[in-house]
């Protein structure tokens, strides 16, 4: 993006791309099919933004998710809106989005080199002079725009590179912490349920009494944890220097306390006649009844008529706060983003450009900026892209 909008200003351009081809992350964003943006109105897109929202401000404004909608169905992209505002290619391939990206800045003359990796910037007085490859070829340059990415998912080329060059050049680069990740729980029944996938539950992340994250949605357990799209969001708030984070989950969010009560006993009534711990199928999935009743503390062996008030009031409980002590998460190897990165306030918010380097712009996860899964980061992508290309190119 940031190639293509400075090659439509008359610039030569050339993108240096350490792999055999061009957006290789891009075709494992969202299961192989590309959320590529939010289409949700600006404001309530930056509420989604968790780190340094206010700094993407003129980007977002500039480039909207309406713009990149209309960006990429001009380049031979169709695209389609899906629940939660998510919008993906009508055909369901992350290649169409590489392909679109690809062939425009292709089109617009933009030359590319594979399977080469800078080693440093060059500047010369302040400013930037141009780029010198590990293989040793130097490319002489009048602006460089870093959008290297972050650590996550390191197998396709982001393994911090950015952040080095960055900080050779005297900018300050926040701690980086995988986020959009799976979260291991010190939970003992996960393996036993692995594979098991939950709708329409609550969860909530507490460290200690705070809750920083509370939200409904869909989530799976894994073999050390829990994953899916509630668990990515709540790992968006969490910091591993946390010492007594909790995931609570709840897995009767539409109902209160005593509606909850109500339920079970019209089920205990229903069941009268069989043990407790058969008796949970209308509430639970089939392989998560027999955990509940486990940690319930019930009798099993009571007859559901049987259980007391008192007894259903602390399940009742149980059923809308379970909670699992968060022992870390899967790290960058399986993260969507990365969390940290080049200090905005050494950032130009209305070019993207350095304040401590002439010539120097930053664009993408590169930056100390990340958002909640749904389409955003890939929008921050697009807007602080086009806003750096298009601010090489002038102040060339």
């Amino acid at each position: 993006m940031a190639a293509f909008y400075a090659s439509g200003h008359g610039r030569r351009v050339t993108v240096i791309e350490r792999n055999e081809k061009a957006g290789k992350k891009i075709y494992i964003t969202g299961k192989g099919r590309c959320n590529l943006t939010n289409l949700r109105p600006v404001p309530e897109f930056l509420d989604h933004v968790v780190t340094n929202p206010r700094f993407l401000y003129k980007a977002l404004y500039a480039f909207t998710p309406e713009d990149t909608i209309a960006f990429f169905e001009a380049n031979g992209c169709p695209l389609k809106v899906e629940r939660g505002e998510r919008v993906f290619p009508v055909s369901d391939h992350a290649s169409d989005v590489t392909r679109a990206l690809f062939d425009a800045a292709k089109k617009s003359g933009v030359n590319f080199i594979f399977n080469e990796r800078i080693k440093s910037v060059v500047t010369n007085e302040g400013g930037v002079t141009g780029v010198l490859l590990e293989s040793g070829r130097r490319i002489d340059a009048d602006a460089v725009i870093l959008a290297t990415g972050g650590r996550s998912y390191p197998s396709t080329g982001s393994t911090g590179d950015g952040y080095e060059i960055a900080k050779k050049l005297g900018h300050s680069v926040k701690d980086q912490q995988p986020s959009l990740v799976s979260m291991h729980v010190g939970w003992e029944y996960c393996r036993e349920l692995e594979g098991l996938s939950l709708k329409n539950v609550g969860l909530s992340l507490l460290d200690g009494n705070k809750k920083l994250f509370a939200d409904r949605g869909e989530m799976l357990f894994t073999h050390f944890g829990v994953s899916g799209p509630l668990v990515l969001s709540a790992s968006a708030r969490y910091n591993e220097s946390m010492k007594n984070a909790v995931l609570k989950l709840d897995l009767k969010p539409a109902l209160s306390h005593d509606e909850l009560m109500s339920r079970l006993l019209r089920d205990f009534d229903k069941y009268r006649n069989k043990v407790f711990r058969n008796s949970l199928d209308d509430l639970f999935p089939k392989r998560l009844a027999p955990v509940m009743a486990r940690l319930s503390g019930i009798d099993p062996a009571k007859r559901a008529g049987e259980v007391s008030k008192e007894e259903r009031s602390r399940f009742a409980q149980l059923i809308k706060g379970v909670n699992m002590t968060v022992t870390g998460t899967g790290g960058f190897a399986e993260a969507v983003i990365t969390r940290g990165g080049i200090d905005v306030k050494e950032i130009d918010p209305a070019t993207m450009g350095s304040r401590l380097v002439r010539g120097l712009y930053f664009a993408g996860e590169v930056i100390d900026v990340d958002a909640l899964t749904g389409g955003y980061n890939l929008q921050i992508a697009w807007s602080t892209g086009r806003l750096a290309g298009l601010s090489a190119a002038k102040d060339i």
